[in-house]
């Protein structure tokens, strides 16, 4: 199977942990190499986030389990890409 390459996906987590601590707790799942979080959403018991994975073969499955190990839970999948190399998007015609 091709190997994903990059995963983007839409998290809802508590405050406790931090985004810091969050992000490096699964940052350290096996299969990660890099991750990015960025804040979308507060509330008072939630926070949205979305997180961009990327490694040689990102095991979603893997990071839904650390996820949830730190309180959170994948909402959405919302970009992957899988391959030799990440295509980069580009504005098209229907952009």
């Amino acid at each position: 199977m091709t190997p994903v390459r990059r995963l983007v996906i839409d998290v809802l987590k508590p405050h406790e942990p931090p985004l810091v601590e969050f992000t490096q707790g699964i940052g350290e799942t096996e299969t990660v190499e890099a991750v990015a979080s960025s804040l979308v959403e507060l509330d008072q018991e939630v926070q949205n986030v979305k997180l961009t994975l990327e490694g040689p073969d990102v095991d979603l499955a893997r990071i839904e389990d650390a996820v949830e190990r730190l309180g959170g839970t994948v909402h959405s999948v919302d970009e992957v890409a899988c391959g030799e190399y990440v295509v980069e998007e580009r504005p098209t015609p229907q952009d």
